[in-house]
């Protein structure tokens, strides 16, 4: 009678820690996702407010504050110098999120800097994915305007020494993703097509204009998934 008693209690006992188990993983949030965080670098002429409204976005699907970062810099200055603060920059990114990587999503101009920061400055280390809309990867004609004022519009001038330097070789070096999102109505690119990375993946968005390219949401949505 007692050996049974004892069986009965054991029984109970499991059945009992089984149930407080359960419920205590049921009643356990879940844990939210956590992305790369994301660099934003903007163009010529331009500032970090022009990704705010693909920052809000990136905060409607999911993202938090925390891992999206964009920032401001002298945009008529040298891009290598320019590469050298993005480098700093992401390096103070990855310190205060933890991550081991970010993402980079630049714009026009931007491309230059980033891309320089990629292949010169051991940027490929920290980088998972890049992605470039409406970017200058080969340069414009556009740029004849001011390339006698600022050192960064002469860089981006078709045919100048930073551009011939920037794409010799591999333009997508490293384990890096890279994507190129051009407009083939871009009044800014001459031609359009400057934009394509070798190596890349390059997807033709349609007539969206160049400074729309990185506020319009059907393109956001493309690189939103791109890097996700």
């Amino acid at each position: 009678m007692h050996r049974r008693m004892r069986r009965i209690a054991t029984a109970l006992g499991t059945v009992t820690s089984t149930l407080l188990l359960s419920l205590t993983l049921s009643a356990a949030p879940a844990r939210a996702a956590t992305h790369d965080p994301v660099v934003f670098v903007h163009g010529l002429s331009s500032s970090s407010s022009s990704w705010d409204d693909w920052i809000a976005y990136f905060k409607a699907d999911g993202y938090a504050a925390s891992e999206l970062h964009s920032w401001s810099y002298d945009w008529g200055q040298s891009n290598v110098t320019t590469a050298a603060q993005l480098k700093t920059k992401i390096q103070s990114v990855l310190a205060s999120t933890g991550a081991s990587k970010v993402d980079v999503v630049v714009h026009s101009m931007g491309a230059l800097s980033s891309r320089y920061y990629l292949k010169n400055l051991g940027g490929t280390a920290y980088v998972d994915d890049f992605v470039s809309t409406a970017g200058v990867n080969h340069g414009t004609t556009v740029a004849g305007w001011c390339r006698w004022l600022y050192t960064s519009c002469g860089e981006m001038y078709t045919g100048s020494s930073f551009l011939t330097s920037l794409n010799s070789g591999d333009e997508t070096p490293g384990s890096v993703s890279y994507a190129s999102y051009w407009s083939n109505c871009d009044e800014a690119l001459t031609p359009d097509t400057t934009a394509i990375l070798n190596g890349a993946t390059n997807v033709e968005v349609g007539c969206v204009s160049h400074n729309e390219m990185n506020n319009d949401h059907g393109v956001y949505e493309q690189v939103r998934n791109f890097i996700a």
